[in-house]
């Protein structure tokens, strides 16, 4: 772990209010371990708009993240929660994202399944 690179991100994160509209977060609760979807509450179209900020911010380049595998689409949770429990379908799972993941992408200048799973 890159203190220097992780303190920036969790900077970033807390200054420009992503994961606050839902659950608050202060710096000092995000560590490595901390999921962008289930713990930040990012989800959806902020998902979308996260990345690309995040991209920008860090000159990540995101085109070959595989958002669809990560986050759920707009409105999906409760929509598609009703849904299920009437067709008693399975909820879609999702891979995890984490705090460690998008230092992994900064150190590489990238985020995509091989940063990830490096």
């Amino acid at each position: 772990m890159n203190n220097e690179v992780f303190n920036k991100l969790k900077s970033f994160i807390v200054e420009s209010g992503w994961g606050i509209t839902l659950l608050p977060f202060k710096e000092k609760e995000i560590g490595v371990n901390t999921r962008i979807k289930e713990d930040l509450k990012i989800n959806g179209d902020d998902a979308d708009e996260f990345l690309i900020a995040f991209g920008n911010e860090f000159k990540v380049d995101v085109s070959k993240f595989k958002i669809d595998e990560y986050f759920d689409d707009e409105g999906e949770p409760i929509l598609t929660d009703i849904i299920r429990m009437i067709t008693r379908k399975q909820k879609r799972q999702t891979k995890e994202l984490t705090m460690t993941h998008l230092e992994k992408a900064i150190l590489a200048g990238r985020l995509d399944e091989e940063t990830i799973n490096s």
